[in-house]
């Protein structure tokens, strides 16, 4: 950490809790105090002390065209020249809702809202309004944002930082949430079960991607679909992540699984804030004004974060963009592979297209448990000589990283060896 970064931490512990706004930046998985970044530019960004570094964080998923990409600042430049907020709708928005509708199969109508968190806990409401039903099923380790009904055993930040599973919600509600075992299809069975027609919604990351990348087991989704469908129970996939990501319809176009509901951001927005739940026409017609779920926000639809976004899904349409992010995506995780075994050091890496983890720990990772079995000091030795030589991971074993259509090979071969020399440190500095 330079000396900016330092002087700007130290400000902003005065004025903001932790001295971030968010605590994924805080770097306490890792230990030390986190960058100030001043600019971004393709693959790279930069510090408040100008050092330049390959980002696999991507502003933690949206940035899959890497930094100020080219048709995303002409959309806004030529937005900000006509307004930046109306408070009333704009064509723009029907334009991306359309193009949200043609890509997801299970999406026939769709809000825009302005995070991951508002869609997520926008679907639970609505969820519960269609079935009568208030009990939620989630998975132990998926984060969903912050409402109060998801902070259960949630991973992200939550488990970085080795918090209570929901300080603050009253047990009324989080009373009301039950988590299980991701991967496991036979423990919802008997939950769904036991409950009969309690359950309003089971929701799921299709990929998991806050107890670090973890794919779902072979199956598992569909006994998922099989059995919401057989209790009367919708099903919510959580796409904020994997959305136009592992494919252009998301995690349901690659697995084939079509949910009741699913919820959008990162991506969707080019950056800007956004967010987005959608489903069939008979339950989103519960949605008000249509309906009496009530549902609101003063900044949905902003014309930046819309315009952002449309640029950015037109620009995945061009063919090979996923060929391409498999291609890089595959390389990196190729070569980690072969330096992890040059240096020694058991690591497990998963891999869902261009998402990814390293984890340090010898058992085969799958569910949240298996996850925590992670070495997370090595994970922040690792994490820091990796910073030292330029390259920037998620700072937390916890936590997905992203490869961008910006990313040249000559960032991976340059991940590659820096990875292998930061594996040697590991092992050199271990206690």
């Amino acid at each position: 950490m330079g000396k900016r970064s330092k002087e700007l931490f130290v400000r902003a512990g005065r004025c903001i809790p932790g001295g971030v706004n968010s605590p994924v930046r805080a770097f306490h998985g890792v230990g030390g105090d986190p960058l100030f970044i001043r600019s971004g530019r393709g693959s790279r960004m930069t510090d408040a002390d100008g050092v330049s570094y390959i980002d696999y964080v991507g502003s933690w998923g949206p940035l899959i065209h890497g930094h100020a990409p080219a048709a995303v600042k002409t959309a806004l430049r030529a937005q900000i020249s006509l307004g930046t907020s109306f408070g009333a709708s704009t064509e723009s928005e029907v334009i991306l809702a359309e193009m949200i509708c043609r890509a997801f199969p299970s999406i026939e109508k769709v809000r825009l809202v302005n995070s991951g968190t508002e869609a997520t806990m926008s679907a639970i409401r609505l969820a519960r309004a269609f079935t009568g039903r208030n009990r939620i099923i989630k998975f132990d380790g998926c984060y969903h944002g912050h409402a109060d009904s998801l902070l259960v055993k949630a991973g992200s930040g939550v488990a970085t930082l080795g918090l209570p599973d929901s300080p603050g919600v009253p047990q009324e509600v989080s009373g009301l949430t039950t988590s299980l075992p991701y991967n496991d299809a036979e423990i919802v069975q008997r939950a769904l079960e036991h409950y009969r027609s309690e359950v309003a919604a089971v929701i799921v990351e299709p990929v998991a991607g806050n107890m670090g990348t973890v794919p779902p087991a072979k199956g598992f989704l569909q006994k998922l679909r099989k059995l919401t469908r057989e209790h009367g129970t919708l099903l919510i996939f959580d796409e904020v992540m994997t959305g136009f990501r592992l494919a252009y319809g998301g995690a349901q176009e690659m697995y084939g699984v079509k949910p009741d509901l699913a919820c959008l951001g990162k991506i969707i927005g080019g950056g800007l804030p956004v967010g987005a739940y959608g489903g069939n026409q008979a339950i989103m017609s519960w949605v008000a004004p249509q309906g009496k779920m009530y549902q609101a926000g003063t900044l949905s639809g902003n014309p930046l974060a819309v315009a952002a976004g449309i640029a950015a899904l037109k620009a995945l349409k061009k063919p090979g963009s996923y060929s391409r992010l498999e291609q890089m995506s595959a390389a990196l995780e190729q070569g980690l592979v072969r330096a992890a075994a040059m240096a020694g050091v058991p690591v497990q890496i998963n891999r869902v297209g261009s998402m990814f983890t390293v984890f340090f720990t010898t058992t085969r990772v799958t569910d949240y448990l298996s996850a925590l079995t992670s070495d997370t000091a090595r994970y922040g030795r690792f994490f820091h000589a990796l910073l030292e030589r330029g390259v920037y991971l998620a700072p937390s074993q916890f936590e997905a990283c992203f490869v961008s259509l910006a990313h040249s090979r000559r960032d991976i071969d340059a991940t590659i060896r820096a990875a292998g020399e930061a594996l040697r440190v590991v092992v050199s500095d271990q206690p």
